[in-house]
């Protein structure tokens, strides 16, 4: 897709990994975060007789069947940056970040910096049935439901865009006014939050009346962490080429590829 800074890198990442100077052909699909155009474009690539396929899933459930059609034609298949919840030995590795634990750091450094006080939670969530929103969610809820001063008032999807936290954030604003806590599961996300906030009067970050909690610490996001304006962003790496091409040569080398 291109919903976010985030996955523009990811995909720049593996455009200038895998090049003809480097010996490769890349056939590339942009899905645009749609779950059965993806499923399509791994069937067309399966077609192609390609020598691998690379699957950044936009769902994590719902690929059995395509990944079965992947090994009976004998292409490995390497899941990166989100996982599925297909069985293992449909494919050859998964490559990526620990979405879960993302989740649970953010709680906890929410916990320290709060200190005990109470927290009124609104959370803007990722696509519905992304693993990396999957994750967060339960990493994050993992922490909160260790502190009884936290309430967690509501958690609506933003789809990982700008325009879809802006979206529910204004939503939010009509509904609730006593919250002190923003967490947004990605940067584009917490733009579009603070748009709206910043539309309704509403004040934010390190000398503000709301706590933003971010993800993925893209350069803008590190830049208005640093500006103050968001007060933690978690990281989430988006060059992760380099480690599906070593995956390719161990393959080609004959080497055992662990599952994760």
């Amino acid at each position: 897709g291109h919903e976010s800074d985030w996955r523009a890198a990811n995909t720049i990442d593996y455009q200038t990994t895998f090049t003809e100077e480097n010996g490769y052909e890349l056939l590339f699909v942009d899905a645009d975060n749609d779950h059965t155009a993806q499923m399509e474009a791994v069937r067309n690539f399966i077609q192609q007789e390609v020598d691998y396929i690379v699957i950044c899933p936009v769902q994590e459930a719902g690929w059995e069947v395509v990944l079965e059609e992947a090994q009976d034609a004998g292409i490995p298949v390497i899941i990166a940056d989100r996982t599925v919840s297909a069985d293992p030995a449909l494919y050859t590795t998964f490559l990526g970040t620990d979405t879960a634990l993302e989740g649970e750091t953010a709680g906890l450094w929410l916990a320290e910096y709060l200190d005990g006080a109470e927290a009124n939670i609104l959370v803007i969530e990722g696509s519905v049935g992304a693993s990396a929103a999957i994750g967060r969610t339960n990493g994050f809820n993992k922490i909160a439901e260790q502190h009884e001063e936290w309430t967690i008032l509501d958690s609506q999807s933003g789809d990982f865009t700008q325009a879809g936290g802006q979206q529910v954030m204004e939503s939010y604003l009509k509904s609730y006014s006593d919250f002190n806590v923003l967490v947004c599961q990605n940067d584009n996300e917490a733009y579009g939050a603070m748009d709206a906030m910043d539309a309704a009067g509403v004040t934010y970050g390190v000398d503000g009346d709301v706590i933003i909690i971010s993800f993925d610490a893209t350069k803008e996001g590190l830049t208005r962490t640093l500006d103050g304006r968001i007060n933690c962003n978690v990281e989430c790496n988006p060059l992760q080429a380099a480690g599906v091409e070593d995956i390719i040569a161990k393959i080609i080398a004959g080497e055992e590829i662990p599952a994760v």
